[in-house]
């Protein structure tokens, strides 16, 4: 009989708030979980002072481990490592898990056992919302006719269907490559409307920084993730990969926005979409994935299209 924990909770801490992190622990010890169904699993990625004395009465509860900053990827490797869960959470340790909303998750783990459970997220800590669930799919078949949530925090999943998959160190969003590539790799997916995950927002998210630099950075970081997926794609069989290109059709969508939105330059934006070009992503495909991806392609590939775009998508932004 397997005596492993039934959920490894990995929550990665870096320079936040120590009341949020208990917050973030106390939605956790609040599930009907026993203490030997669960493991909460805390890595410090080097803050600046150690949240550990605050941690004083959930020492008991928790695994403490602290580690020379290497960023949230690396944190996250680290808690893979040194979980034992048959199945594995992410959570940011200024965000929590809705707990009543969270019990039903656990519920379709305990009686269903897919590879994976996918969520909503909630921007309120607590939620009274009547969920309904869908059947049974692949994780192809989901990336192949849905959009999905790229945030890994979004996922309750079985440890074994990592395999070798982790985190790329050291660079933005990388959540983007991580969840596709884990998705593909379900062969079970059930998905629940149930807002079982708090999602805080808070104004000094690195990646909300507006430095020139950071914004650089970030988008440079997400046109290679495509690029990598891309290319990961041509390697796998032709089902898989229908599956994985939608994604990557959407990121390269996706990234096009941002560098409008975020560089308001005429000039730049040409340079990636001739170098997107070079690589085969560009002219966007005529798929009809969605109506946004439709419209967005028809524009992006006239020039009179691209100005409008350029003129209208920062407006856009602002009003929101």
């Amino acid at each position: 009989m397997d005596k492993s924990p039934l959920i490894s909770f990995i929550i990665p801490v870096y320079n936040v708030p120590t009341d949020m992190l208990c917050n973030c622990l106390d939605s956790i010890l609040r599930l009907s979980l026993k203490r030997d169904e669960r493991e909460i699993i805390v890595i410090d990625d080097g803050s600046k002072f150690s949240p550990l004395d605050a941690l004083r009465d959930y020492l008991d509860d928790i695994i403490f481990l602290r580690q020379k900053n290497g960023g949230l990827g690396c944190a996250r490797n680290r808690g893979i490592l040194n979980a034992t869960g048959r199945y594995l959470q992410f959570i940011d340790a200024d965000d929590a898990l809705i707990s009543n909303q969270y019990e039903h998750c656990i519920d379709l783990v305990r009686f269903n056992e897919p590879d994976m459970v996918m969520f909503d997220f909630s921007r309120n800590e607590s939620s009274q919302k009547i969920y309904t669930d869908q059947k049974l799919v692949t994780g192809r078949y989901l990336l192949r006719h849905q959009n999905i949530k790229a945030t890994a925090c979004g996922y309750l999943f079985k440890a074994t269907i990592l395999a070798n998959l982790r985190f790329t160190p050291g660079i933005y969003h990388e959540d983007e490559e991580f969840t596709p590539l884990l998705i593909l790799r379900a062969g079970t997916v059930l998905q629940t409307d149930a807002e079982a995950y708090f999602y805080r927002v808070r104004s000094n998210s690195i990646t909300k920084n507006p430095d020139l630099r950071s914004t650089v950075k970030r988008l440079n970081d997400f046109k290679q993730i495509i690029y990598r997926l891309y290319q990961f794609s041509a390697g796998i069989p032709g089902s898989d990969r229908m599956a994985l290109l939608r994604r990557v059709h959407q990121m390269t969508m996706d990234y096009i926005y941002k560098v409008i939105v975020e560089t308001r330059n005429r000039d730049y934006l040409d340079r990636q979409l001739e170098e997107l070009r070079k690589k085969g992503l560009f002219p966007l495909p005529d798929k009809d994935y969605t109506a946004k991806y439709s419209w967005f392609r028809r524009l992006s590939n006239t020039a009179i299209g691209l100005s409008f775009l350029m003129r209208a998508l920062p407006l856009m932004k602002r009003e929101r």
